[in-house]
């Protein structure tokens, strides 16, 4: 097993900042992120399962000075067509809504089904099975105490439950529900 080794030019090129992302430009086309093909999962219902499963998404936003920030959330998801809608809690202030106003474009990852297999005296030999999905999108902030609700039922549904969940209204004013409508998803089974 060999590591990668970079140089500092490669370093440099890597972290450069860049206004636009050639993924969502007109003009390149989405990138295929997806190295292991056979690894890929692309059926909807398997993606849904993944999902299902995952209790945790972690929302990356473009922080300060370039350098990512990324928070792990509750999450709660809906599909709208062909990519689902994942919605998540905040306080109403605080770094994550600070960058969001900024720069609504976001990356989010969850993953669940972790196994470690290997022969015991053989560390090569150790990998992981697990499910993730990853993807883009934009957040945005609901507004509506309408939507606000939706959102946060749907949440709740996914981390305990079918239920008909009420909400106070004393906490949903304190409460800001986000919205991430998803731009470009990959899903994968190892």
């Amino acid at each position: 097993m060999s590591a990668r080794k970079w140089t500092s030019v490669q370093l440099r090129s890597a972290t450069s900042s860049s206004s636009t992302s050639p993924t969502t430009t007109p003009d390149h086309p989405k990138e295929d992120f997806m190295r292991r093909k056979e690894r890929e999962v692309k059926e909807r219902e398997a993606i849904e399962e993944i999902l299902r499963a995952c209790k945790v998404c972690r929302l990356a936003m473009n922080g300060e000075d370039g350098v990512p920030y990324v928070v792990p959330l509750n999450f709660g998801y809906t599909w709208s067509g062909e990519q689902p809608v994942f919605y998540l809690h905040s306080a109403q202030s605080g770094r994550k809504l600070d960058l969001l106003a900024k720069d609504a474009r976001v990356c989010f990852e969850m993953d669940c089904d972790y196994v470690l297999e290997g022969k015991a005296d053989d560390a090569c030999t150790y990998t992981n099975r697990y499910a993730s999905v990853i993807g883009t999108g934009r957040c945005e902030l609901i507004a509506s105490d309408e939507e606000k609700e939706a959102g946060l039922r749907c949440l709740m549904q996914h981390v305990a439950g079918d239920q008909d969940w009420k909400f106070d209204p004393r906490w949903m004013g304190k409460t800001a529900v986000l919205r991430v409508r998803t731009e470009q998803l990959t899903a994968k089974r190892h």
